[in-house]
C-alpha cells in the first residue's frame, strides 16, 4: 500500500517557508517586495478558478500579486505591449500569460511567452530557460513550475533519484519535457513515452520513478507499476458522475485504486501536483525577486569590458586619440554598470539620458566614496583638472577594478569655437565620442537658452502690457472668462498665496486685490534677468530692445550672458528632483517692484513652462572614458558668477551606482579657492553628500609661473624658467599649493596633491613638490602621468586617493548659513583667500541690506572673483597677504539659492579672438567625420 505525496501539505510547508524568507529580507531591507503579475487574456472559468488560488496564495507568502485581466477583444499587439510594460517594471519579478488565451484574434502564445523576459519567466516557459534546462544550467534558468514541484515530491518520498530508471509519460513543454530533462540532470536514467510509444505498460513496469502527464484519464492501471515505485500524476480529468453534487468528480492520468496497491508512494488528484504548482510559482518569484534586489538594489563588483588602450609615443592630438578608440555602444555601458532598460533613453549609440528613477531603485544601497578633483589657482601654462579627474577614473576602474564613475562638466559651445577648445580632457584621458561631449551632446544647453529666453520674453510683454491698460482690464485679460466662467489657473493661485488672498474665486476680488494681484509693477531699474545665448559675441554685452514701432517705445538698455551663466543653469546643477526643480525656477527673482518687493518667475505665471521646457534636461548624460569606464556629463554653471560644479544629482546616482566599495570622482571648476569652496559650502550644502577626500592637481610649471616666472606669451616659446630645473621658483610658488591643502583641510577632508608630471619636470622639482606637500598637510603627494599613459599613469594616485577616501570623513562647512550676509562673505575672504577683510562699496551694501529685508539672508555665499588669484587681483600670484578684499555688488540667485558678491567686474559674455577656434572646424562631407575639434 504506497504512502500518499500530499501535494497540499508539501505546498503549504513551501509557502510558509517562502513567508518566512520574505519576512527576514524584508527585516534587512524594508523596501523588498516580490512582485508577480498574472496577464489573462478574456475570461474562462477554469482560468479564473486557477488565478485566484495564485492570487491568495499569493497573499500568504507576502508576495505582490497583481491579476492583468484583457479582454477578448486584445490583439496579438496589445498583449505583448501589456508584457513589454511589466518587462519594464522594476517592480515586477515574475510574469506569467495564463494559458490558454481566450480572444476574438490570433494570438501566438508561444511569442507571447518568449515575449517575457527570462530573468521574470516565473513560469519557466521562455526557450531560454527551456533551452539551459536542456543543457544542465540549472543554476541559470527558471524551472518550470510543474516540473520544480514533482522535483520536490519525488525528494519528500525519501528516494534518491540519482541511479534510478524514471519513466515520463508525455512529452509536453509544459509538463513531459522540462520533466525529462530536471531528471537526467538529477542523475535519473529517462525514458520518455506518448502516445505513440509501443508497449507503454512495458516500459512504465521497468521504472523506478513514474511521472505522467499525457492527458488521458486513469490510463497507468496498477498492473503497470513496478512494486515499490514513485508515482507523480500530473493530470487533472474530469469524469461524469451523477452521484456528485456537480456532476462530475476529477480524475489523474493513473488509476488511483489500483496504482496506490502497488507504488511505495503515489500523490492524490486533486491536491497532488496542482498546490505544488503554485507554490513553485510563488517560490520563483521570490527566488527571482531575492536576486533582483541583490543585483539591481544592492550594487556589487560590475561585469564591465574595459576598452584597450594602444599608447604611442609621442603621444598624438587630443583628437586623433579619440578617433583611433572605438567606443562600446552606450547601451552595453548601461548594462554593465547595471542600469535597466527603463531607465535608459538612447541618444543615438554613443550617449544616453539617465532617468532619476535609478534613484528609488537603489535608495537601500550604500553611497560609494566621493572625490572631488580641485587646482591650485589656475596659470595660463595649465594643470589638468580635467584630464586628471578622467584619468584618475580608467585608473580606479580599468586598473584597480572598482565600480568607479566620473562626473563632470558639460562645457559651453562658446568657448569650444572661441579660444579654449574642448573640454573632454586630453591625451589618454578623455571623455568619448568627444565631437559629441563638446557640442549639442543631449540639447541640455539649448533647452535652458528656451527656457531662459521665454522668461526674458515676459518680462519684456507684462511690463508693456502693464503700462498699455488699466488694472481691471489686465485683470481681465490675466484671468479670462471661458463659456461664462471666470477661474484662477494653479500658477495664479500661487500668487494670491504669496499675497495673502484667500479668495478663489475671481468675481470675488476687491478692486483694491485686482490692482494688487494683476500689477507686478516692475522696477525696471532693478531688473537683473538677461538673455542668453550659447555663442561667444562680445557685441551682445550691451544692447537696446523694443526698438520696433509696435513696442511704442518702451524701449531699454539690457545685455546677453553665455547660457552656462544662466540662473536656469546653476539650478539644473543643485536641483534634486523635478519637483525642486520646479519651485526653484518659480522663484527666481528677476527685478523688484517699485516698492522693493522681488518679483519671481511665477509671479510672471511662466514657471510652470520653465520646468516644461527644462523637463529632460534633469536626467544626467551617461558616456564613457578612453577606456571605457562611465562617465556623467551633466550641467556646467559659470565658475564665476556660479558654483562651477556639475551636477548633484549625476553625483547622487553615480554615487548609488557604483556602491559603497565603489568610488565617484567629480570635478569643481577653477582653482580650490572657488570650486572646491563652492562645492564645499553649496552644493555639498544642498545635497547633503559627504565627501571623502580631495584632489588638488598642480604641475611643476605652473608653480613656477606663481613663484615669480616670466609671462607666459601665446605662440611664442616657453621661458627656459619653465623648461629646465629651478628649485628656487617651484618653492616659492607652492606658497600657492600650501595654501590651497591647507584650505582643504579647513573643511576636515584630506587631500592627496596629484602632480601632473610633464616630461620638461626634473626629479628633484617633482620630490620637491612631494616633500612640501606632505610637510604643510597633504594626506599624500604623488606624481602622475595620466595624459601619456591614460589610467596607467594614474595607479599610484588612484591607490593613494583610495586609501585617503578611507579615512573617517570630518567634513564640516566654512560658516553657518544663518550667519549675515556680510559675516559669510568675510569669513571667506579671510580663511580662504587670506585677506585682512572685506570692503563693501555702498552699491554693495544696499543690496545686502535689501535681501535681508526680503528675507533672503540664510543662503549660502558664492563669490563672483578672478579665478587667476587668490585675491582681487589677478595679476597677483602665490599667496598674497596683506590686502582687503572689495565687494562692489552683492546679487542674488534665488532660485539657484545663493547670493554672489561682485569682486571686481565680471564678464558674462566671451568675446572671439582674433583667430578663433571655429578657424580649424570643419567635416568631410562623405565621411561626416568631423575634423579639428580638440
Amino acid at each position: 500500500m504506497a504512502q500518499v505525496l500530499s501535494g497540499k501539505e508539501v505546498s503549504g510547508d513551501i509557502k510558509k517557508q517562502l513567508a518566512t524568507e520574505v519576512s527576514e529580507f524584508q527585516s534587512k531591507f524594508p523596501d523588498f517586495k516580490p512582485g508577480l503579475a498574472i496577464v489573462q487574456v478574456g475570461d474562462r472559468s477554469d482560468s479564473n478558478v486557477y488565478i485566484n488560488q495564485k492570487l491568495k496564495s499569493a497573499v500568504e507568502v507576502g508576495v505582490a500579486a497583481e491579476h492583468i485581466k484583457l479582454p477578448r477583444s486584445s490583439t496579438q499587439y496589445e498583449v505583448l505591449a501589456t508584457v513589454e510594460r511589466l518587462n519594464n517594471d522594476i517592480k515586477v519579478h515574475g510574469i506569467i500569460v495564463q494559458l490558454p488565451m481566450e480572444s476574438d484574434n490570433e494570438i501566438d502564445a508561444h511569442l507571447v511567452t518568449n515575449a517575457i523576459l527570462p530573468s521574470k519567466d516565473v513560469d519557466g516557459l521562455h526557450q531560454d530557460n527551456a533551452g539551459r534546462l536542456s543543457r544542465g544550467d540549472l543554476d541559470s534558468c527558471i524551472l518550470p513550475c510543474t516540473p520544480r514541484g514533482c522535483m520536490e515530491l519525488i525528494k519528500r518520498s525519501g528516494v534518491e533519484v540519482k541511479g534510478k530508471r524514471a519513466v515520463v509519460l508525455g512529452r509536453s513543454k509544459i509538463v513531459g519535457a522540462p520533466m525529462s530533462d530536471l531528471l537526467t540532470w538529477n542523475h535519473a536514467t529517462v525514458t520518455v513515452c506518448h502516445s505513440r510509444t509501443a508497449d507503454l505498460k512495458e516500459e512504465v513496469s521497468r521504472a523506478d520513478i513514474v511521472v505522467v502527464g499525457i492527458g488521458k484519464p486513469q490510463l497507468v492501471k496498477g498492473d503497470w507499476i513496478k512494486p515499490g515505485a514513485v508515482v507523480v500524476d500530473c493530470g487533472i480529468n474530469s469524469l461524469p458522475d451523477a452521484t456528485r453534487a456537480r456532476g462530475y468528480r476529477l480524475v489523474g492520468d493513473v488509476d488511483y485504486a489500483s496504482a496506490k496497491e502497488v507504488a511505495s508512494w503515489i500523490t492524490p488528484v486533486p491536491g497532488g501536483v496542482g498546490p505544488m504548482t503554485v507554490a513553485m510559482l510563488l517560490k520563483n518569484t521570490v527566488d527571482q525577486a531575492k536576486k533582483s534586489y541583490e543585483e539591481m538594489a544592492l550594487a556589487s563588483s560590475w561585469n564591465i569590458q574595459y576598452l584597450p588602450l594602444p599608447l604611442k609615443e609621442p603621444v598624438p592630438s587630443d583628437i586623433d586619440i579619440a578617433k583611433a578608440q572605438v567606443p562600446k555602444d552606450i547601451s552595453v555601458l548601461a548594462q554593465e554598470v547595471r542600469l535597466t532598460n527603463e531607465e535608459v533613453d538612447l541618444y543615438g549609440k554613443k550617449k544616453a539620458k539617465v532617468s532619476l528613477k535609478v534613484l528609488d531603485r537603489l535608495k537601500a544601497q550604500e553611497n560609494g566614496k566621493y572625490v572631488v578633483v580641485t587646482g591650485i589657482t589656475p596659470t595660463p601654462l595649465g594643470e589638468g583638472k580635467s584630464t586628471t579627474t578622467i584619468g584618475l577614473a580608467q585608473a580606479l576602474g580599468a586598473h584597480l577594478k572598482k565600480n568607479v564613475f566620473a562626473c563632470v562638466r558639460q562645457p559651453s559651445q562658446g568657448p569650444t569655437f572661441g579660444i579654449k577648445g574642448g573640454a573632454a580632457g586630453g591625451g589618454y584621458s578623455q571623455v568619448i565620442p568627444m565631437e559629441e561631449f563638446n557640442l549639442h551632446l543631449t540639447g541640455d544647453l539649448h533647452a535652458i537658452t528656451a527656457a531662459n529666453n521665454l522668461l526674458a520674453a515676459a518680462i519684456e510683454a507684462r511690463m508693456f502690457h502693464e503700462a498699455t491698460q488699466k488694472d481691471q482690464a489686465l485683470f481681465n485679460r490675466l484671468v479670462p472668462e471661458k463659456k461664462g466662467v471666470r477661474e484662477f489657473c494653479p500658477i495664479q493661485m500661487r500668487r494670491l498665496q504669496k499675497l495673502g488672498i484667500t479668495k478663489t474665486n475671481p468675481n470675488d476680488l476687491t478692486e483694491e486685490e485686482i490692482g494688487k494681484f494683476a500689477r507686478l509693477d516692475i522696477d525696471k531699474e532693478t531688473i537683473t534677468w538677461q538673455r542668453v545665448m550659447d555663442t561667444n559675441d562680445r557685441f551682445l554685452r550691451k544692447i537696446t530692445v523694443g526698438q520696433g514701432p509696435q513696442e511704442k517705445g518702451h524701449t531699454r538698455e539690457t545685455q546677453f550672458d553665455i547660457t552656462v551663466a544662466s540662473e536656469i543653469m546653476a539650478i539644473l546643477a543643485l536641483t534634486t528632483d523635478l519637483g525642486d526643480m520646479r519651485e526653484r525656477l518659480g522663484r527666481m527673482v528677476v527685478a523688484s517692484s517699485k516698492a522693493g518687493q522681488p518679483v519671481t518667475a511665477d509671479d510672471l505665471g511662466v514657471g510652470g513652462a520653465l520646468t516644461v521646457l527644462m523637463k529632460d534636461t534633469i536626467r544626467p548624460n551617461l558616456m564613457q572614458t578612453l577606456e571605457g569606464t562611465p562617465v556623467f556629463v551633466h550641467a556646467g554653471p559659470f565658475a564665476n558668477i556660479a558654483h562651477g560644479n556639475s551636477s548633484i544629482l549625476a553625483d547622487k546616482i553615480a554615487l548609488k551606482l557604483v556602491g559603497k566599495d565603489g568610488c565617484v570622482v567629480t570635478e569643481a571648476g577653477f582653482g580650490a579657492d572657488i570650486g572646491m569652496e563652492k562645492f564645499f559650502n553649496i552644493k555639498c550644502f544642498y545635497s547633503g553628500l559627504v565627501p571623502n577626500a580631495v584632489v588638488l592637481v598642480a604641475t611643476v610649471r605652473a608653480l613656477k609661473m606663481h613663484g615669480g616666472g616670466p609671462t607666459v606669451v601665446a605662440g611664442v616659446p616657453l621661458p627656459k624658467e619653465y623648461t629646465e630645473e629651478n628649485l628656487g621658483l617651484v618653492e616659492q610658488g607652492c606658497s600657492n599649493l600650501i595654501k590651497q591643502i591647507q584650505n582643504a583641510n579647513k573643511f576636515g577632508v584630506p587631500v592627496v596633491v596629484a602632480v601632473n608630471g610633464f616630461a620638461t619636470d626634473t626629479q628633484a622639482e617633482l620630490e620637491l613638490v612631494q616633500r612640501l606637500s606632505r610637510e604643510n598637510g597633504a594626506f599624500d603627494a604623488v606624481i602622475c602621468n595620466h595624459w601619456a599613459k591614460g589610467g596607467q599613469g594614474a595607479m599610484d594616485l588612484a591607490a593613494a586617493v583610495d586609501k585617503a577616501a578611507g579615512q573617517t570623513s570630518n567634513f564640516k562647512f566654512l560658516y553657518n548659513v544663518k550667519d549675515s550676509i556680510e559675516s559669510k562673505i568675510e569669513t571667506i575672504a579671510k580663511e580662504i583667500y587670506g585677506a585682512d577683510g572685506i570692503e563693501l562699496e555702498p552699491l554693495a551694501r544696499a543690496q545686502i541690506e535689501r535681501y535681508e529685508r526680503q528675507g533672503f539672508s540664510e543662503l549660502p555665499i558664492c563669490m563672483a572673483k578672478t579665478h587667476l588669484s587668490l585675491s582681487h587681483k589677478p595679476e597677483l600670484k602665490g599667496a598674497p597677504t596683506g590686502f582687503v578684499l572689495p565687494i562692489r555688488e552683492a546679487r542674488a540667485s534665488i532660485g539657484a539659492g545663493f547670493i554672489y558678491p561682485l569682486v571686481g567686474t565680471m564678464s558674462t559674455m566671451p568675446g572671439l579672438p582674433t583667430r578663433p577656434c571655429f578657424y580649424d572646424i570643419d567635416i568631410d562631407p562623405d565621411t561626416e567625420e568631423i575634423l579639428g575639434l580638440s
